[in-house]
């Protein structure tokens, strides 16, 4: 790619980069998406083979395309979601292009804009989109050491039980990657220990509608800031077939052990610390606050939607909460692999530019930042609730994209087009 000059490049073709491409284009303002692989590479690549997406297909998408040959309140596989978004950028005509990595961005010295360097040439731009979302690099806690057991991998590198050599698994992290990989495990017939942190527990459903549904009309979504040390609280919710409400007491039913958080590792023994039944509380907390606010809407509206009085009530702590499991032999519990379903840190290693607080976080309001015409977008928390979902990152989107006609405004002013 020769060195060209455009008014925005954006950096990345997930659904981050398509939706900000759609604004951007439907404003006439001349721009290029930078992607090293193919769009939503990491739907495809960097996900387990039976994953499907979190929501239902009416609720998932962008809102000028819907998912063809799907029940609407099914659950797209991960391959549907990759080729959801091809045929969005195609239907938009979204000037992508892929097998160019961006290496580095700085701005210039003495002129506006910035000089984007990627693996096939140089682009001058005036505005940069960062689009490269929050699952940038694995994050694997430095606490089980090499050689421990014969397998360690991030929930990223897995793909299907028989990946793993044969024996037991501890999977690490008990929101929707790591509840599901565990049940997938469990199934297969696998000895399955699941260690659970804190976690918020939605209903897949209740009382005839999806979770998303409920978080809508409840006004959930639109929430600006999450609750003070709620920040990075995973979400136990699974579309898995067919979609199902995550019980904790039903996978300890069917078989699975649960531990506590994941503490330390010394002479082949992992320590978990005491605090599963708390975990398993805070879950069922916030479980059970979402059918009440559920409850109190329907009765303020006057819905016609089954009451779900079972719903409301929870079994009784299996014997692995109530007398947790605190130390594990790894070698004479037969564990052979453990998953980690940790979570991922950003990577801005190549982001040249003042945009960051003193911890290294995007220093942003909305996604715009503090180093003027550089922009993230499809962060958790961004502007809502929402923004790092399918649906928020294309609100989100809207809005950047207005910023930036406003900015470009500013900066084609010319004095001579003054009136008196």
């Amino acid at each position: 790619m020769p060195s060209q000059e455009t008014e925005v490049v954006v950096v990345g073709a997930g659904q981050a980069g398509v939706a900000i491409s759609e604004h951007l284009g439907a404003r006439g303002i001349p721009h290029v998406v930078l992607e090293r692989h193919r769009i939503a590479e990491r739907w495809r690549s960097e996900r387990w083979d039976s994953l499907v997406a979190n929501g239902p297909a009416w609720h998932d998408r962008f809102p000028g395309l819907e998912f063809t040959d799907l029940d609407r309140d099914a659950f797209a596989s991960k391959e549907l979601v990759a080729d959801y978004f091809v045929a969005y950028a195609e239907k938009i005509g979204a000037p992508i292009r892929c097998g160019v990595e961006v290496t580095s961005v700085r701005r210039h010295t003495g002129r506006p804009g910035f000089r984007v360097e990627t693996s096939r040439g140089a682009v001058d731009a005036r505005f940069v989109v960062v689009a490269t979302g929050p699952f940038q690099r694995p994050l694997i806690p430095p606490v089980v050491p090499d050689g421990a057991v014969p397998a360690q991998i991030h929930s990223s590198g897995y793909r299907n039980p028989g990946q793993l050599p044969e024996g037991a698994v501890l999977v690490v992290g008990a929101g929707s990657s790591g509840v599901q990989i565990a049940d997938e495990l469990r199934r297969s017939g696998r000895r399955v220990l699941l260690s659970v942190g804190p976690h918020d527990r939605p209903p897949r459903e209740y009382r005839g509608r999806d979770f998303c549904w409920w978080l809508g009309v409840l006004g959930l979504w639109d929430a600006e800031t999450p609750p003070q040390g709620a920040e990075h609280v995973t979400i136990a919710v699974s579309g898995a077939r067919g979609g199902h409400t995550v019980d904790f007491r039903a996978l300890a039913a069917d078989g699975i052990e649960l531990v506590g958080l994941t503490t330390s590792y010394a002479d082949g023994v992992l320590r978990f610390a005491p605090d599963l039944a708390a975990n398993i509380a805070g879950g069922d907390t916030t479980y059970l606050a979402l059918l009440r606010a559920a409850d109190a809407y329907v009765e303020r509206n006057g819905l016609d939607l089954p009451e779900e009085p079972g719903a409301h009530l929870l079994g009784p702590d299996p014997d692995c909460v109530t007398n947790p499991r605190l130390e594990l032999d790894l070698a004479r519990a037969g564990v052979t692999s453990i998953v980690w379903a940790t979570g991922f840190a950003t990577d801005y290693g190549w982001l040249k530019v003042d945009a960051f607080d003193r911890d290294g976080r995007p220093d942003q309001r909305r996604g715009v930042s503090t180093e003027p015409g550089v922009y993230f977008l499809g962060l958790p928390w961004l502007s809502r609730r929402g923004s790092s979902f399918i649906w928020g990152v294309w609100h989100d989107a809207r809005y950047i994209a207005d910023h930036i006609t406003t900015q470009r405004g500013y900066l084609h002013y010319d004095s001579a087009d003054r009136i008196g």
